[in-house]
C-alpha cells in the first residue's frame, strides 16, 4: 500500500521535477562549467581554467555590484522582519476584517515584478509623480527618487519591502498559529505581562520561521534582477548595479558568457556561505 502511494506522490510530482531540471537544474549545472570556459555567442567555447574567477577579485564593477547588494539587504532585512511580524501579530487578533487584511497585505506579492516595478516608476517620476506632487503641495523640493545616486537604491528597497512584507507576514502568520495556546494560557495564569509572553514564548518558538524569513530576504535580496531593471537598469551610474544586474549585463549584452557563468557561481558560493552564517548564528539547525 505505501508503495503504491509512493508511486502515485512520485507521479504528481514528476511534472514538476522535469521543468525544474530542464529550466533550473539543467542550466545551473551548465552554469558551472561554462564558468571555466571563454566564451561569446558567435564563438566557440574554449577552456580558461581558473581566468573568470581570478579576474571576479580585480573586477572594479563587480565589487561595486557586491556591495550595493550587500546594502540592498540591510536596508529590507530589518523592515521585512520588523513589520511582517508586526502585521502578523495584529492579524493573528480577533478583530473584523481580518481575513480582508490578510488578502490585502499578500496582493503586492502576487503581482507580476515588472509591472511593480513600472508602477512605482510612475509614482517615483520627476514630473508627474505622485509621490513629488504631495511634496510639491506641502511646500517640499522635489525628490530625484530614482536619478539621485544617494536615493535611488533606497527608492528601490523600499518597493522591494513593499512588495514581500505581505508575505513574509503569511510565514510568520503560519508560525504564530503553529504555537500552542496552552502555553499563553499558563503564562496568564502565572500572571506574566504581554511582553514578558512576546520574549519568552512566541520569539523562542518563531525563531525557525525568522530564520527561513531571514533566508527567503537573503535570496530574493540576492536575486533581484526584475525591478531594478525596470526602474533603474542598475543606474543612475552604478549605484543600484546588483550582482545579478551586472550578471545579466555581462553574459546577455557584453556576450561574456564564461565569465557571466563564473559570476553566477560567485552568487551560489555567497549565497551559501551567508545561509550556513545565519543559521550559525541562530542555532536553527542544533534545534532543529
Amino acid at each position: 500500500m505505501k508503495r503504491k502511494q509512493g508511486r502515485v506522490a512520485a507521479l504528481f510530482l514528476l511534472p514538476y521535477m522535469i521543468v525544474f531540471t530542464v529550466f533550473r537544474l539543467g542550466p545551473s549545472i551548465a552554469g558551472l562549467f561554462i564558468g571555466f570556459m571563454k566564451w561569446n555567442i558567435a564563438g566557440i567555447p574554449r577552456f580558461a581554467g581558473l581566468e573568470n574567477f581570478k579576474r571576479l577579485f580585480t573586477d572594479q564593477y563587480f565589487m561595486i555590484s557586491l556591495w550595493n547588494t550587500f546594502k540592498f539587504f540591510i536596508l529590507t532585512l530589518p523592515p521585512l522582519i520588523i513589520f511582517s511580524l508586526l502585521l502578523a501579530l495584529l492579524l493573528n487578533q480577533k478583530m473584523r476584517f481580518k481575513s480582508v487584511g490578510r488578502v490585502v497585505s499578500i496582493i503586492p506579492f502576487v503581482l507580476i515584478p515588472a509591472v511593480v516595478g513600472i508602477i512605482w516608476t510612475w509614482m517615483y517620476d520627476n514630473n508627474f509623480g505622485i509621490l513629488n506632487y504631495y511634496l510639491k503641495e506641502m511646500g517640499q523640493s522635489k525628490i530625484q527618487w530614482l536619478t539621485s545616486e544617494k536615493v535611488a537604491l533606497v527608492s528601490v528597497a523600499v518597493v522591494v519591502i513593499w512588495t514581500y512584507l505581505g508575505y513574509n507576514m503569511v510565514l510568520f502568520l503560519a508560525g504564530l498559529q503553529g504555537i500552542p495556546h496552552d502555553l499563553y494560557e499558563a503564562a496568564e495564569i502565572d500572571g506574566a505581562t504581554k511582553v514578558q509572553t512576546f520574549f519568552k514564548i512566541t520569539c523562542p518558538l518563531l525563531k525557525p520561521v525568522a530564520s527561513m524569513v531571514i533566508t527567503l530576504t537573503l535570496v530574493n535580496t540576492v536575486q533581484l534582477f526584475d525591478q531594478i531593471y525596470v526602474m533603474t537598469a542598475g543606474g543612475p551610474g552604478t549605484s543600484t548595479l546588483t550582482m545579478v544586474q551586472y550578471l545579466y549585463t555581462t553574459a546577455f549584452q557584453n556576450y561574456d558568457l564564461g565569465y557571466g557563468s563564473a559570476i553566477e557561481v560567485a552568487i551560489l558560493l555567497i549565497l551559501v556561505v551567508l545561509i550556513k552564517l545565519q543559521n550559525s548564528i541562530l542555532k536553527v539547525d542544533e534545534e532543529a
